[in-house]
């Protein structure tokens, strides 16, 4: 049964990321491809690959307007879709998740199913319908595939949780040594945008996988880090968000600890400039600027495997100096 695309009238980017097409000559052809994969409701087989999941990651906004990064987790069948046009999450956030201050009804948020052992992944952007002891409910926006470039293969085991169970939170406005040690060993991080309709309102929100070799992510100071952005399917998704709205927010996950490090602040892309070509591989640079952070000891309750690189990478890394 055919899955017919993208409906409406007005084009599936908004204005930040079809700037970006436009200036690379592609805005017409990414109008075209958009149509096509972006869809205003769920297809059958992203239903069941997020019924699937253990885990899923979200991106939201809160109340200062500051975009942050998150991860639920969950049996099998925590995330579920009674109609093709309702996604329900049926989890209470981890101890200490921004979460707790941003789900709010009416709202927008970021959805990211991604399944590392498999390397496949699906978006949702949608809006928060309700929010309850059962879940969270949200409205479909859009829905679409992403590929599985630099995406680092890990087996993993759920364990056992209580998600209300109190873990030491540490927050932070710049990067110790602990929190340093955990980024600069990092091969993965999310990170989640919004799209800023009018000054006062996040009427969009994304949340996007990062991979690359360990220590792709280049640690500037302590409140500054500098990320490498390789080709790739050409929707600039946060980079368009970035364009009309410069937060964002981070999210590294210890994945021999389980510890998680939400991190928010504003970031900037340098599009040209010699700098780019440090890091062989990069097509332009992500510029990260912390304001503040949460470091969460212990959090995930996922177990992990060792990582397989993604072979999308070999021609990438490291930082020269």
């Amino acid at each position: 049964m055919a899955n017919p695309g993208w409906p409406h009238t007005a084009s599936p980017f908004h204005e930040g990321e079809r700037s970006i097409h436009a200036r690379f000559g592609i805005l017409e052809r990414m109008d075209r491809q958009g149509r096509r994969i972006i869809r205003d409701y769920m297809p059958e087989q992203h239903r069941q690959f997020f019924a699937q999941l253990s885990y899923l990651l979200v991106g939201t906004v809160d109340d200062n307007g500051q975009p942050w990064a998150s991860i639920v987790v969950g049996e099998p069948g925590f995330v579920s879709s009674p109609n093709e046009r309702i996604i329900h999450i049926a989890a209470q956030p981890l101890y200490g998740d921004p979460l707790h201050r941003t789900l709010i009804e009416g709202v927008g948020i970021g959805l990211l199913g991604i399944e590392l052992p498999t390397r496949r992944r699906n978006r949702l952007n949608g809006t928060i319908q309700s929010v309850n002891s059962q879940g969270i409910s949200v409205a479909v926006g859009q829905s679409f595939g992403n590929c599985p470039q630099y995406i680092q293969a890990r087996r993993f085991d759920l364990q056992g949780f209580d998600p209300a169970e109190p873990k030491l939170v540490q927050s932070l406005t710049t990067l110790g040594p602990v929190e340093q040690a955990i980024i600069a060993a990092a091969d993965t991080f999310f990170i989640a945008t919004a799209y800023q309709a009018t000054p006062d309102a996040a009427s969009g929100v994304d949340v996007s996988h990062r991979g690359g070799h360990p220590g792709f992510v280049r640690i500037d100071d302590a409140q500054t880090l500098t990320i490498p952005d390789f080709s790739g399917n050409g929707h600039f998704n946060t980079f368009g968000n970035l364009e009309l709205n410069p937060h964002a927010g981070l999210l590294f996950l210890d994945f021999e600890q389980g510890d998680l490090l939400y991190l928010t602040g504003t970031a900037e892309v340098l599009w040209e400039g010699d700098e780019i070509g440090q890091y062989p591989g990069a097509e332009r640079l992500l510029r990260f600027y912390l304001h503040r952070g949460d470091h969460i000891e212990g959090s995930l309750p996922l177990g992990w495997s060792a990582p397989e690189i993604s072979p999308f990478l070999d021609a990438t890394g490291p930082w020269l100096t």
